[in-house]
């Protein structure tokens, strides 16, 4: 049961984090908001590899997302 409630909160802290980065490329690109969420997961998770100002702790949090689980997650908020 612990195991998870630990799993929710890390699912709401990377919902959290990649609405975040959402935003960061959505400043840098308006257009962003038209796009297809396939190709939008794969902006962010190029992101995440490059420019993405992150803690290390958020790192290894969205380092275990695969490009379908962004898209999962960017779908459901």
């Amino acid at each position: 049961m612990l195991e998870e409630k630990r799993k929710d909160l890390d699912s709401e802290k990377q919902k959290r984090l990649l609405r975040r980065l959402l935003e960061e490329l959505s400043a840098s690109d308006p257009n962003l908001y038209y796009g297809s969420t396939s190709d939008i997961a794969l902006m962010i998770q190029d992101y995440i590899e490059s420019d993405a100002k992150l803690a290390q702790e958020e790192r290894a949090l969205l380092a275990r997302l695969s490009k379908r689980d962004i898209e999962v997650l960017l779908s459901l908020h």
